[in-house]
């Protein structure tokens, strides 16, 4: 009788196991695994990734095997490691057990002392077997048995890598992973390489021909599935070379992996081999940076080696100067930028390689790092991102710590990466989509990842994936700045300030040694503001470098950090809000104009941070800045406060409008009428202001009213734009002073506001121009209603009437004002038009002024505002339309430009889509005239030529990537179709 105190095991329920499937029980019967010498077996199986998929593909090659399964049953019970290894595999890839039903013998390569073959060993046995096949049977024949090789050694080494181990712990190091799938890689390339040789020659040798892989393979760390990017470099460039070099691509495309030699020169487009005399000459004349990094992980892979090591030994050394090209920085960015375009917006949050925080992030931080120190320190002349890593921490290129902790997060993606592929054996970067959490426990199993005390594994790989991200993303900017923080002679000898320098220089700063002096000042400064900049300037130093200007950002960010010195909000802000730090360094490396009115005005930097409904920089209305700015000099009897304080209030809405223009935030429109409302804000408060300190007891002599023209009459200034007014007067009722002494009176407040404004000041100038008055210059600054009337009846010159277009009251008594308009208004729109001598006339001034006006040594394609197709020849236009048909079209009675042309394209008075032409070219320079003022810091109306600064007027004019050379060329096309308009509504 059996002793009860015996405990036996029992048979588990199918739910026990994880074994979810219907069929599962009778999968278990059908195996034979229904009884109690199974039991180990079955938890075992429970162990698999994927148990009911380890499952079915064992019932699989149960039916495969037939009579042969019984031997494979009964060695699974007793052999742990082969049920271990054969279980996590079928678990891990449904392409492996695809494989292994296919051919169900191929388990016997798991079973036993399983040891993976060197290099050497993979390339005899894979060039063997080619050669022998080659001999004894055709192409096709040859493809399907190495394709079963090839797929046979992935098995091995994937059941080595997925294995369960008791400590959690990989069978195999990453490493040894990555090396061996790229050794794999190089014998099937040797092998592509003899049955192409053959096909092509026969049983002759062939020619000499070297294969460089590069990329992953070339750096001996590739994916389970990867392209295997290759490069061709023959001793004769030939048609035999090139036929063998197709044919070994085509071969080893069906029978092992996609190979890609769109890495050669000059790409797809390029010659499929070349010499490696022609391989020099072009990476001497010819090849790009990126092309240069490129190169940092080729490696003589297969065919001829002695071909192959002389290629390697001529390029590499060009690699190692690569930083010191011209275009080197630029380059860089461009990269960076387009790495981060290439993700979809779609998938961003599931991209292991594209993604933020993700691999690329890593390796490409890495190799700009090893391009810029490289050639001065040889121990950086390795292939693989994790030797580099471990290169560039021991040398004190980075923090140890980064290193070894971005080594870690490295890896721990690249193990989700490599479960990902084993799956299906296919290409791809994607985690699961959210939601599918069943898809999501797998990959926590395959990865090895266990529960922890507060959530299941699903939980703790999530966890991880997001910890690991965040840290991808902290390391990537502190990779290349802490050390900058540490170098030089005051902090030891982390990293020399000739290292520092050069990478200062790579990353976009073209002043190093300045810089290094701005972050040794920053970092040294007592107590807390130190030890807060240590921790944020890493990451604005990153930020910075991706601005047209790091240099001027840097210098601007330490005075204003100097100036705040006191306010413990600035710093504490930046460390809390990075949406502030950023925003604020992308000002910063952009505007000259901007940084001044901060120092000035620094709780702007305050609305930089989001609100319930966006930036806060957008809460802000024009109609209370005016309101504020007005009630807030009105609280000052004496004239200079009162200006002060409007100077203040102005300070602080250019700042707030100049950032969110900077931030994209502002249409061009909004812009230009926050600007103008602020402008009419300062001249009411000035104007109230002085007729206050004026009047006497019983009050003021006259009443006045501003009118505003040009831009200013428009709605449309830019931020360099002057304020072009006229001052109207009219007696006080009742007033004991004659009109000649109201009018005196009045000249004399116009003259104090001119004055008052026009004091020098750090801010920009508040310059009131009153030259388009009756006589200009020469006449009296101020005039009654009836005087004006009675000029422009009898002298109003045609320039005049055209100037009066866009007259409007902006400022002072508004019933006056609006009184004036109406006068003038049969004036600029008389009941049958204006004459067409007067037409003629404007048509000849404009003439004139194309000949004489543009400044000597402006470039007449690329001046703002008196260049081809610029604001002028736009505005004159649409003014010319006005004089010719305002008197029967009403809706041209507008100041506004843009307004006006909508009106122009509603009336059908030029042709299809020109008035939208105008539209277009006046947008496009003024938001190019308000760019150059936000870079420059001063008015200008004249584009740069190609450089920094062009790149920077670029950014400033929102154009994507601050792309100079396409910003100017959209300038230049936009202007030139608006020429076209404006030659044809001139007659010229």
């Amino acid at each position: 009788m059996p002793n009860p105190a015996i405990q036996r095991p029992t048979q588990p329920s199918v739910g026990r196991l994880g074994l979810v499937a219907p069929t599962a029980r009778a999968d278990l019967d059908r195996l034979g695994w229904n009884t109690d010498a199974h039991v180990v077996l079955l938890w075992s199986l429970s162990r698999a990734p994927d148990a009911d998929s380890a499952l079915r593909a064992m019932v699989r090659i149960a039916d495969a095997l037939q009579g042969d399964w019984a031997e494979l049953s009964a060695l699974l019970v007793t052999d742990t490691s082969l049920r271990g290894r054969l279980f996590a595999v079928l678990g891990s890839s449904l392409a492996l057990g695809d494989h292994l039903v296919a051919h169900p013998h191929s388990w016997r390569l798991l079973q036993g002392d399983v040891t993976l073959p060197s290099r050497a060993e993979l390339l005899d046995d894979f060039d063997r077997l080619a050669a022998e096949l080659c001999s004894t049977a055709g192409t096709a024949a040859a493809s399907h048995v190495l394709q079963t090789h090839y797929r046979d050694r992935i098995l091995v080494l994937a059941a080595l890598d997925v294995a369960p181990t008791v400590e959690n712990e990989p069978v195999l190091p990453f490493v040894t992973v990555g090396e061996h799938l790229s050794d794999l890689a190089d014998a099937a390339l040797g092998a592509a390489l003899v049955v192409a040789t053959r096909t092509v020659c026969g049983d002759d040798p062939g020619p000499r021909l070297a294969v460089i892989a590069m990329g992953k393979c070339g750096a001996r760390e590739l994916n389970y599935v990867s392209d295997v990017d290759i490069i061709f470099v023959a001793e004769a460039a030939d048609s035999v070379s090139t036929r063998v070099a197709g044919e070994m691509m085509r071969f080893a495309g069906e029978t092992f992996f996609e190979v890609d030699a769109a890495l050669r020169p000059e790409g797809k487009a390029g010659q499929l081999v070349r010499t490696l005399e022609s391989h020099v000459a072009y990476y001497q004349r010819w090849a790009k940076t990126w092309e240069f990094q490129a190169l940092l992980k080729a490696r003589a892979a297969v065919g001829d080696p002695e071909l192959g090591e002389q290629y390697i030994a001529a390029l590499m050394p060009m690699v190692w100067t690569a930083c010191d090209r011209e275009d080197f920085v630029p380059d860089v960015q461009a990269m960076r930028r387009r790495v981060e375009e290439l993700v979809p917006a779609g998938v961003k949050s599931r991209e292991l390689k594209l993604g933020k925080g993700g691999l690329r992030d890593v390796e490409f931080a890495v190799q700009l790092l090893q391009l810029v120190h490289g050639r001065n320190d040889d121990s950086l002349h390795v292939a693989s991102t994790v030797d580099a890593l471990a290169a560039l921490g021991f040398h004190g290129y980075i923090g140890r710590d980064d290193a070894a902790n971005l080594t870690a997060s490295y890896e721990f993606l690249r193990l989700l990466e490599h479960r990902l592929q084993l799956q299906r054996l296919k290409r791809t970067h994607l985690l699961p989509e959210e939601g599918d959490d069943e898809t999501w426990r797998w990959l926590a199993r395959a990865a090895h990842i266990r529960p922890d005390g507060q959530h299941d594994a699903l939980g703790v790989l999530r966890e991880d994936l997001k910890r690991q991200n965040m840290r991808v993303s902290r390391l990537h900017a502190k990779l290349f700045y802490q050390p900058l923080l540490e170098a030089g002679p005051h902090f030891g000898p982390r990293l020399t300030t000739a290292a520092a320098e050069r990478q200062l220089a790579a990353l976009g700063y073209e002043g190093p040694q300045s810089a290094l002096t701005h972050l040794a000042a920053l970092t040294t400064a007592t107590g807390r503001r130190g030890t807060v900049q240590q921790v944020l300037l890493p990451t604005l130093l990153d930020w910075l470098s991706d601005t047209p200007d790091p240099d001027a950002g840097l210098l601007a960010y330490r005075r204003i950090s100097e100036e705040l010195t006191d306010q413990r909000w600035f710093l504490s802000t930046l460390r809390d809000e990075s949406a502030v730090a950023k925003r604020l360094m992308r000002v910063l490396g952009t505007s000259a104009y901007v940084p001044d009115l901060l120092m000035r005005a620094p709780e702007v930097i305050q609305q930089y941070a989001d609100g319930p409904h966006g930036p806060k920089l957008l809460e802000v209305e024009p109609d209370t800045v005016f309101r504020a700015l007005v009630a807030s000099a009105g609280r000052h009897p004496d004239p200079v406060r009162a200006i002060a304080a409007a100077r203040t209030l102005r300070r602080r809405e250019l700042a707030r409008v100049a950032s969110a223009d900077l931030l994209g935030l502002l249409p061009v429109i909004d812009v230009c009428k926050a600007l103008t409302s602020v402008w009419v804000a300062v001249l009411q408060a000035a104007l109230e202001v002085v007729i206050r300190a004026n009047s006497q007891t019983d009050g003021p002599l006259a009443r006045i009213a501003v009118i505003g023209m040009g831009r200013l009459g428009g709605g449309e200034l830019g931020y360099g734009s002057d304020a072009d007014v006229m001052f109207v007067c009219e007696p006080v009722e009742g007033a004991a002073a004659d009109e000649s002494a109201a009018v005196r009176w009045a000249i004399s407040v116009a003259e104090q506001v001119r004055t008052l404004l026009g004091q020098p000041s750090s801010d920009p100038p508040l310059e009131v121009d009153a030259g388009l008055r009756p006589e200009g210059r020469n006449g009296s600054l101020v005039r009654t209603l009836a005087s004006y009337e009675q000029y422009y009846a009898q002298w109003a010159q045609p320039w005049e009437i055209q100037a009066l277009l866009r007259a409007h009251r902006v400022a002072g008594d508004l019933e006056l004002g609006e009184r004036f308009l109406l006068m003038i208004d049969r004036t600029r729109y008389p009941a049958d038009g204006v004459s067409p001598d007067t037409v003629r006339e404007i048509r000849r001034i404009k003439a004139r002024v194309d000949a004489e006006r543009l400044p000597r040594g402006a470039d007449p394609n690329t001046h703002t505002k008196l260049g081809r197709g610029g604001l002028a020849d736009v505005e004159w236009t649409v003014q010319l339309l006005q004089l010719r048909y305002a008197h029967k079209v009403p809706t041209l009675h507008n100041t506004s430009t843009l307004e006006a042309l909508d009106a122009i394209e509603a009336a059908q008075l030029i042709e299809g889509d020109e008035a939208d032409t105008l539209r277009q070219a006046w947008l496009t320079a003024t938001r190019a005239r308000n760019a150059l003022v936000l870079v420059r810091g001063k008015p200008t109306d004249q584009l740069p030529g190609p450089g920094r600064q062009l790149n920077a007027v670029a950014s400033a004019a929102g154009w994507p990537d601050g792309d100079g050379g396409a910003f100017l060329d959209n300038y230049l096309r936009v202007t030139r179709r608006a020429k076209t308009v404006v030659r044809k509504v001139f007659g010229e």
